[in-house]
């Protein structure tokens, strides 16, 4: 095997895994954004609870108590 097919085989080896790992990052992104989603869902039905039981601020609004 000659030096320029063994890299052109090593280009293409590396040019595949780029792809993969770009459409692995997508995917990624997909669903993180779903995860902020189903999470920004969550904590504003939680703080309607806490406002419904009678608490005045949301409990994910205040501040911790070593602050």
């Amino acid at each position: 095997m000659t030096d320029m097919m063994h890299l052109e085989e090593q280009i293409a080896h590396l040019t595949r895994t780029v792809e993969d790992l770009s459409d692995i990052v997508a995917r990624q992104e997909i669903d993180l954004a779903l995860a902020t989603r189903r999470l920004a869902i969550l904590m504003a039905r939680e703080a309607g609870r806490e406002l419904d039981a009678g608490g005045t601020v949301p409990l994910a609004d205040q501040r911790p108590p070593h602050w």
